[in-house]
């Protein structure tokens, strides 16, 4: 049975009422700042697990997340790692050359120099969305550059580079091969298509066409100089007459039938580009003649670069026309300079 407030109070103190009521306010007291103590225990011990609250603050969390996020793909120009940027930039845009998106280049070398992640490392490393780095990652193992284990939770890692790169040349060859074999198909289609143009027949205008990018350049400059024709002009520097020898552009030359004529500012040491070539063909620019001019005529075509050798393959530029004014204008600029030149052999 509960014993009332009186006999919690001595006994002496029952005979003075107000005394009574003083002991009776501050046993009150007393058991409010208990349980004030007691709620403040349990606050803690929610929010802080451990015994240890200083784990949890803000500094701690900041410190714990920079060391998940900070790579080499985020580094600032004071930091270490900063010229690795730089590279890994450049390794992107390399990369784009085998098929590779911007996003693709960044999960491969990321795989490929910070070992096997999973796709949520991945994600946050990056700071790629999550779905995003999903798909990527699906994609990379598709094109055959990047594995996945059977653990729980999955882990990717990336093909070494030069394996990688042989996988992804192979398979773009393999593709060639199959469009290849479709030309016939789809040519037959396009025949089996009529005209369905009713109006007067076009007459013969001038037309120009735009190309960038040395895979459109290379492809255009094989289609002119493997028809048969009466006259071949290329005028070009040192560097053009590289590019060219790289390209395989030089060899249908030294076999044509055609009056092939070759204006160059190559040197001694790159001579040997033209050593299967007909060496009378072949005259050596004057010294001001700039190097940044490059054309080849064709009979009534002719392929003027807008940007030279000097120009990464990808942002190389040249325009294609058949404009009579423009080929006869180029055609007099190589006759006047190849009057002035020597033969490259003596």
């Amino acid at each position: 049975m509960a014993q009332s407030k009186s006999d919690k109070i001595p006994s002496k103190e029952l005979e003075n009422p107000q005394e009574i009521d003083k002991k009776i306010e501050e046993n009150n007291v007393t058991r409010s700042h208990k349980r004030s103590d007691r709620s403040k225990l349990v606050n803690s011990r929610t929010i802080y697990p451990t015994n240890n609250p200083s784990m949890y603050t803000g500094t701690k969390m900041n410190q714990e997340q920079e060391q998940v996020e900070m790579t080499a793909f985020d580094s600032t120009p004071d930091s270490g790692m900063y010229d690795y940027r730089m590279s890994l930039e450049k390794l992107k845009d390399e990369l784009s050359k085998f098929g590779l998106t911007a996003n693709q280049s960044k999960v491969y070398i990321y795989l490929g120099k910070y070992g096997s992640k999973t796709a949520p490392e991945a994600c946050k490393a990056l700071k790629i969305p999550r779905t995003e780095t999903y798909h990527l990652l699906t994609t990379l193992q598709n094109k055959g550059i990047v594995s996945a284990t059977f653990q729980h939770p999955i882990r990717f890692s990336a093909l070494p580079l030069d394996k990688a790169v042989w996988v992804l040349v192979n398979a773009e060859k393999e593709r060639v091969k199959s469009l290849e074999k479709q030309e016939k198909d789809i040519v037959e289609l396009w025949n089996g298509i009529p005209d369905f143009n009713t109006g007067p027949i076009e007459t013969k205008e001038d037309k120009f066409q735009m190309l960038q990018g040395a895979n459109q350049i290379n492809s255009k400059i094989q289609d002119m100089i493997t028809k048969p024709a009466e006259e071949i002009l290329v005028l070009g520097s040192e560097k053009d007459f590289l590019r060219f020898y790289h390209s395989d552009f030089l060899a249908p030359l030294n076999t044509a039938d055609s009056d092939v004529k070759i204006l160059t500012s190559c040197s001694e040491k790159t001579i040997y580009i033209f050593d299967e070539a007909d060496k009378t063909d072949i005259k050596l620019m004057p010294a001001d003649i700039k190097e940044d001019i490059c054309f080849i005529i064709r009979d009534d075509e002719l392929i003027f670069f807008m940007k030279n050798a000097n120009q990464s393959a990808q942002n190389s530029m040249a325009m294609w026309t058949n404009s009579y004014a423009m080929v006869q204008s180029m055609r007099l600029l190589f006759n006047s300079v190849w009057s002035k030149s020597k033969n490259i052999y003596p």
